[in-house]
């Protein structure tokens, strides 16, 4: 298969999804014949910059291949690291192509707004020189895995909110209650939810030493700087939402509370059950989450943003309603890809039905043994071996959990048994170092609330 004059080889297809060009696969076929160097470094907050060397052609003939490998590789590493200023240092042609596109009016205006949102500063792309690129400064912070003590572990959903108590480490409560904060403009409703959930779960211990907090969006310390938790807020009272955990705390008393993204809080419950470090956790859902801890257990401080990162390079994509963009991962790894595949398998799903009862219509399809609804699943386990060959240029990946709606019942079955069957044929050496899994046992009985509510670290005096 070629694709802007590069040549590369992908076996095994997603069957409902032809046109697919894992950008993994094409990426490794370009580098073959780059040799011109280019660097990019990206700032994000407290001074942090992360820096990667790479190559391009450089040629005349190879300007569009360049170009759409620096987009996408920019645009990868933007919303898996985050970052409000980005060097390009080795091609003028293309760092200024890239000022361009991200600009508020230009191609990439959605990327550009959510990064001015999360570190509320204009983002620039720069066209510089070796002596002006940036020195790396990295570092990874410890989370979680305290369990001693009486702690609230609240896991903030998009359609219902969970908490647990927590006494040493053993759950003594936990509920679940719908509620609906992507629809509420009020910020009052997500703060009187979150002060309920708090209350009752305090209301089974004899006190409270500490709360975590799982939640969809981007954090600043404690703060949601953008999530779809809070979409229908209106902007002049974005300053009540990021201190909304804070104030919520302090409802309970003089208490510690860390809140963190909810894919790290996955892959933190996943280490905690297995015992060890390099895990990422991929929750197919509503959209895709992911989350990364490394070998020491620690999060690195980047967005994982992966739901916006690209995966597919077929310039007929389906695009993402909100960022606009084609081809990203909430189109490949959540219900959207069972509802995007479901007419091309040849089941069309009623218009009136809301998108999880449309998954749903297809899992039950599923149970029956409908082959349908297999060749769908089957698709998207394709979707993610192609996809984990680039996850894995990203992320040291050993271990690899995947869960949430979309993997539950015998269609994430098909999902993980496809996957693991093309990473054997295609991708040996990935399918030797990776382990792909459903959660076991013990990383259930951890679960997002508990793994929660062992992030943070009590003070001495409690």
């Amino acid at each position: 298969m070629q694709y802007l004059g590069v040549e590369y080889s992908v076996k095994h297809m997603p069957e409902l999804d032809p046109d697919f060009i894992p950008f993994g696969v094409w990426l490794e076929a370009y580098a073959r014949g780059a040799e011109k160097p280019l660097t990019i470094a990206l700032e994000r907050d407290q001074g942090k910059i992360s820096v990667r060397e790479t190559k391009i052609h450089g040629t005349p003939e190879m300007a569009e291949a360049d170009y759409r490998y620096v987009e996408r590789y920019v645009k990868f590493l933007l919303w898996s690291i985050g970052g409000f200023r980005i060097w390009i240092c080795g091609d003028s042609a293309l760092a200024q192509r890239l000022q361009r596109a991200y600009t508020l009016s230009g191609e990439r205006a959605f990327d550009v707004q959510f990064m001015q949102d999360v570190y509320e500063v204009p983002f620039e792309v720069i066209d510089c020189t070796p002596e002006q690129l940036p020195q790396a400064n990295e570092s990874s912070v410890a989370i979680g895995g305290h369990m001693e003590g009486c702690r609230i572990g609240f896991d903030a959903g998009g359609s219902d909110r969970k908490v647990s108590a927590v006494i040493d480490g053993k759950t003594v409560y936990s509920e679940e209650v719908v509620w609906h904060p992507k629809t509420e403009p009020d910020p009052q409703y997500h703060f009187n939810g979150i002060v309920e959930a708090f209350r009752t779960a305090a209301s089974k211990m004899p006190r409270v030493d500490g709360i975590g907090v799982s939640s969809a969006g981007v954090f600043i310390g404690n703060s949601p700087m953008v999530s779809a938790l809070f979409l229908k807020v209106p902007r002049e009272k974005r300053e009540l939402v990021k201190t909304i955990y804070d104030r919520a705390a302090r409802e309970i008393g003089d208490v510690p509370i860390v809140v963190a993204n909810d894919g790290d809080v996955t892959a933190l419950a996943g280490a905690m059950g297995l015992e060890c470090g390099s895990v990422m956790g991929m929750a197919m859902g509503t959209s895709e989450a992911v989350g990364y801890v490394d070998a020491e257990g620690k999060v690195l401080g980047w967005l994982n943003e992966l739901a916006f990162a690209p995966v597919d390079l077929f310039e007929d994509a389906m695009a993402d309603e909100w960022s606009t963009d084609i081809g990203v991962g909430c189109k490949y790894f959540s219900q959207d890809a069972v509802i995007k595949l479901a007419p091309r398998a040849g089941i069309e799903l009623d218009s009136a039905l809301t998108p999880a009862e449309k998954l749903k219509v297809v899992q039950n399809l599923m149970e029956k043994g409908d082959s349908r609804a297999r060749r769908i699943f089957a698709s998207i386990g394709a979707y993610l071996a192609h996809t984990l060959k680039l996850y894995c240029r990203f992320y040291d990946v050993h271990h690899m959990i995947v869960l949430g709606r979309v993997m539950s019942g015998l269609g994430g079955s098909v999902i993980l048994e496809t996957c693991l069957s093309i990473l054997n044929e295609e991708y040996p050496e990935l399918a030797q170092k990776v382990r792909v899994m459903l959660p076991d046992e013990k990383t259930r009985r951890v679960g997002q609330s508990v793994a929660a509510a062992s992030l943070p670290e009590l003070r001495k005096n409690a």
